[in-house]
């Protein structure tokens, strides 16, 4: 037998199409397999609230051992698991190619599909998931959406966490009526003086981008212009994510092929693709061919798609920079998501923030502990805030006016972690995504 992460991991593609894959007795053979090996190495503890929840419900055991342990009682590991993929990229020694072949996120994932197919996931957690859809309705109304969201509102709250099982403290997204796709009608004229004129990318806008903070997506697209990039707004839909969380891998797959199919287009033209928000990125370069693995625009799409900070850090290592920045006085705390660190690309959101002069860059690598919709649930909110309390306990150290995260969620969420903690947050700037700070750093953006 070999020695644990000696070599680079590897995964493979998921048989969600098989009989096998819902077969609830093999996933419990699988789940008991799984879980004796975690139990015996305890390398991801500190991880996320599954492991401690896995390793309590054995130690608490009659015999100490998993086989005192009832299968009804996995369920709360199960939904514990965030699908971060911190475990299977940073900790554990047994993933492929060990012979152990152990891949914690995507057995939680299974195990959830099996649920989703019985039909037991929630009313409320399915319309969650439409984004596109609640999107669409939240901005025809921005102003009465935001006001019923608003975590001070003590008449729509209680009833949102009742009804919705949303957590009356969960900081929830804004929404705009100016979505970036509309800002974007209107691009920014291209700098053809800059070294890395002649580039064209797609900006592919995500729901979070399109409806919640289209600032992301105009920054994105101001500083491209500077740099040269001519760059389309381009959006067919959500990247399913959020399904995928709820384990409807169907979903996911019927969006993977309608983007892709969308979007190769474009790569066919000349056009590299920009996902503005790391979980859109991963979906699109990781987790969409391991669903689909025979579907040749799924494929081509992985290898042209770039996660914003990725793609400016490339410019910059390629052509050079335009010129023009300016120092963020102050500082910034840079976090780094878990779906960012998921893309195995490197700190690329604090690489280019490093990129702006006289600016001290303080990083924060390690979980929020918000987890996309897990971690605004009523069951899990109080745990994200557990989990995420490191980052930021450090954070409110650091004392910068900005803070911001490749995730704009878990910057949201870093900020209620320093509220909790009675640190004082009335400095802090805006801005949640590094990209926007780059704009700021040119004049573009306030």
């Amino acid at each position: 037998m070999s020695e644990g992460s000696l070599e680079a991991p590897t995964r493979h593609p998921l048989p969600w199409q098989d009989a096998e894959f819902y077969d609830e007795q093999k996933l419990d053979e699988e789940l008991r397999r799984v879980f004796d090996i975690c139990h015996g190495c305890r390398r991801c503890f500190n991880l996320c609230d599954s492991f401690p929840r896995l390793f309590d419900l054995i130690d608490e055991s009659e015999s100490g051992e998993l086989d005192t342990v009832d299968s009804k009682d996995f369920k709360p590991v199960i939904d514990a698991c965030t699908l971060c993929d911190m475990c299977f990229l940073t900790k554990c020694p047994y993933v492929p190619p060990h012979e152990f072949n152990l891949d914690f996120p995507h057995l939680m994932l299974r195990a959830r599909a099996i649920e989703q197919k019985k039909g037991k996931v929630p009313f409320a957690a399915r319309e969650m998931t439409k984004t596109d859809r609640n999107g669409k309705l939240a901005s025809a109304m921005p102003g009465v959406v935001n006001w019923a969201c608003n975590c001070d509102n003590k008449l729509t709250r209680p009833i949102m966490e009742s009804v919705g099982d949303i957590h009356r403290d969960a900081k929830l997204p804004e929404f705009h009526a100016d979505t970036f796709m509309e800002r974007a009608k209107t691009p920014p004229a291209v700098n053809t003086e800059a070294p890395a004129h002649g580039r064209k990318a797609v900006l592919y806008a995500t729901c979070f981008a399109n409806y919640n903070n289209p600032n992301i997506g105009s920054a994105a697209q101001a500083v491209l212009a500077k740099n040269g990039v001519e760059t389309t707004a381009v959006y067919p839909r959500c990247c399913g994510m959020p399904q995928l969380e709820q384990g409807d891998i169907a979903a996911v797959a019927e969006a993977a092929k309608e983007v892709a199919d969308e979007l190769c287009e474009w790569i066919d033209k000349g056009h590299e693709i920009i996902a503005l928000v790391p979980s859109c990125a991963l979906m699109m370069k990781f987790e969409w061919p391991l669903i689909l693995p025979d579907d040749e625009n799924v494929k081509k799409l992985a290898t042209h798609t770039s996660d914003i900070t990725e793609y400016i850090v490339s410019i910059a290592k390629k052509e050079g920079l335009a010129d023009g920045m300016s120092p963020l006085s102050g500082g910034v705390t840079a976090h780094i998501a878990c779906h960012a660190r998921a893309q195995n690309m490197g700190q690329k959101g604090a690489e280019m923030l490093k990129l702006v002069p006289e600016t001290d860059v303080k990083v924060i690598e390690r979980c929020s502990g918000h987890g996309g919709s897990w971690g605004v649930t009523k069951e899990f909110f109080d745990v994200g805030i557990k989990v995420g309390k490191p980052v930021a306990r450090q954070a409110a150290k650091n004392e910068t006016p900005y803070i911001v995260s490749e995730c704009p969620l878990a910057r949201d969420h870093i900020l209620q972690g320093m509220e909790k903690l009675e640190a004082d947050t009335s400095g802090v700037k805006q801005a949640q995504h590094p990209i926007e700070l780059m704009a700021t750093a040119y004049g573009l953006a306030d």
